[in-house]
């Protein structure tokens, strides 16, 4: 049923601003731990192999998906938390889901899942992936491991690293003959060498679910060898034996060869009955999820020591900042509606472990009687860290310098020929919002008059938990007319609250409509913004 491992004596006590707990295990990007922020919240953190983070292919290509990873919410995922792709060693950090894989449940005691079951996975695995192609995203490795099983739906982890891992092992693939990809589990266009889109993961789909219905792979073990294993997955039809009659249909299309053919993830949803709202779990899976889940508390609850100090400060989390992040390589166009997870509420008041343990027992039972969701009731919080200048969650606290109050649109100074080096279409109050799951989070952009090496740029940042003042000076003027503005990297002005880190160097420019378009230096990302009202 899963579990985790004693840290071993190589393992670091902290990555980043979370404290390491335990092992959860490893795979191909590196080693995974349970860990606990400072404020309480139980994540997962994945840390990097050494000689793959000595690859720049693959530290761009993680960089970016890690960006557009951030952009992934909705329920059926675990959220990317926070992230360092700088580090000597890039670390990532996703919420952490407090229930074993699909693949550690169908190989326990328990076996393959009931056909109703399978259903409910189905549901919960196409509504995951639509969340994932949404934020330009081909998950590209979907996988009974990928898919954690918890009491109110499955959950799908990994979605976008298996891209970025891909990109730092290919290049070895034709000197090592290493195969990238979990082989029984790969679409034929991957097998191929093709171009890869969101019907790859809907093939993948199809293999996940044969392996929940019946325990075997549709297109055989890898033992007969793993060339034949991918010669049947791009050649022949899927053995579907043990799979129920009522899934075959759907199991077999998703599992077509050509791409093309393959079912949408609208149409699998209109295919696959909505389920009532009964556990979706047989009950002794459900009874041994809450012991799964009374086990995680015996880590979550050690005796209260003195941690000991970090070997060095924290340096400031940096991942790219938070404007709204442009995938370098999107599918076809998708309904767009990405959002940052919403922050979990306050950490409760600290329980002992036996009363915590006596509270899931009960909740457990109401969740077999009743059909109610005990993952929220389980799960610990803590408000999400707060977004930097353009709105990534961050981990640490940058030292802010004193810098002039921030100004508002009305006391926006006037550009005089002698004194400014901003284009008045430029002066004034700008106003955008960052999508999340409850609607948005506001963000006001105030440009003054200036010369170069002057603050012109105060943007404040509010959100659930934070509110964040940053700062920016202008290091060029433009060439000509309204050309675009350069400005430095953003600081931490007075007035923040919550943790703020400072934002890279940006660029600003006039778009033909009016708007004006921000663009992170060196990312690419950006985020546009229009004139307040009475502008």
């Amino acid at each position: 049923m899963g579990g985790t491992q004693r840290l071993e004596p190589g393992d670091p006590e902290r990555i980043g601003s979370y404290r390491l707990l335990a092992r959860l295990g490893s795979g191909g990007m590196g080693q995974v731990y349970l860990a606990r922020s400072d404020r309480g919240r139980t994540v997962a953190v994945k840390l990097v192999r050494p000689d793959l983070a000595e690859q720049d292919e693959f530290r761009g290509r993680f960089r970016q998906e890690v960006v557009a990873a951030r952009r992934v919410g909705g329920r059926w995922t675990a959220p990317v938390l926070d992230a360092d792709t700088e580090a000597p060693v890039p670390w990532v950090a996703t919420g952490y889901v407090p229930g074993p894989s699909l693949q550690s449940v169908v190989t326990g005691p328990h076996g393959p899942l009931p056909e109703r079951s399978v259903g409910a996975l189905a549901r919960g695995l196409a509504h995951a992936l639509k969340d994932i192609h949404a934020a330009g995203l081909v998950h590209r490795d979907l996988k009974p491991s990928n898919v954690l099983i918890t009491i109110d739906g499955p959950r799908v982890i990994d979605f976008g690293i298996a891209r970025a891992l891909e990109a730092g092992t290919e290049a070895g693939l034709t000197r090592t003959g290493a195969l990238v990809g979990s082989p029984g589990f790969m679409a034929p266009e991957q097998v191929r060498g093709d171009r890869i889109t969101p019907a790859c993961d809907v093939f993948c789909l199809g293999s996940v679910l044969a392996y929940a219905a019946s325990g075997r792979l549709p297109f055989g073990e890898a033992a007969s060898g793993v060339h034949a294993l991918m010669f049947r997955i791009a050649q022949e039809p899927p053995d579907l034996t043990g799979v129920p009659e009522s899934l075959q249909e759907l199991i077999g299309d998703c599992l077509h060869k050509n791409p093309a053919a393959r079912p949408g993830l609208d149409r699998i949803l209109e295919r696959v009955p909505d389920t009532a709202p009964d556990p979706w779990l047989p009950a002794p899976l459900v009874a041994q999820l809450g012991s799964h889940a009374a086990q995680l508390l015996d880590i979550e609850s050690p005796p209260d020591t003195a941690a000991p100090p970090p070997a060095a400060p924290a340096a400031p989390t940096r991942t790219a900042p938070d404007l709204i992040p442009t995938p370098y390589s999107a599918p076809a166009p998708a309904p767009y509606d990405p959002y940052y997870p919403s922050p979990a509420p306050e950490p409760p008041p600290r329980r002992s472990a036996k009363s915590t343990v006596a509270l899931i027992a009960v909740a457990l039972v109401v969740a077999v009687g009743a059909g109610g969701s005990v993952y929220a009731f389980m799960s610990s919080g803590d408000p999400r860290n707060a977004k930097d200048d353009t709105g990534t969650s961050t981990a640490s606290t940058a030292p802010s310098k004193p810098n002039p109050p921030s100004p508002s649109a009305s006391s926006s100074a006037q550009p005089t020929p002698s004194t400014n080096d901003v284009p008045q279409r430029y002066v004034g109050a700008w106003t955008a919002t960052v999508p999340t799951g409850s609607g948005g989070d506001p963000r006001r952009l105030v440009i003054r008059a200036g010369r170069v090496g002057d603050t012109v740029l105060t943007l404040t940042a509010d959100g659930s938990g934070y509110h964040c003042v940053f700062q920016a000076e202008l290091t060029s003027a433009p060439a000509s007319g309204d050309g675009p503005l350069r400005l430095g990297p953003s600081e931490v002005g007075p007035g923040s609250t919550g943790a703020c880190n400072p934002g890279r160097a940006s660029t600003l420019s006039l778009l033909p409509d009016g708007r004006l378009h921000r663009q992170t230096d060196g990312t690419g990302e950006f985020l546009d913004y229009t004139r307040a009202d009475g502008q």
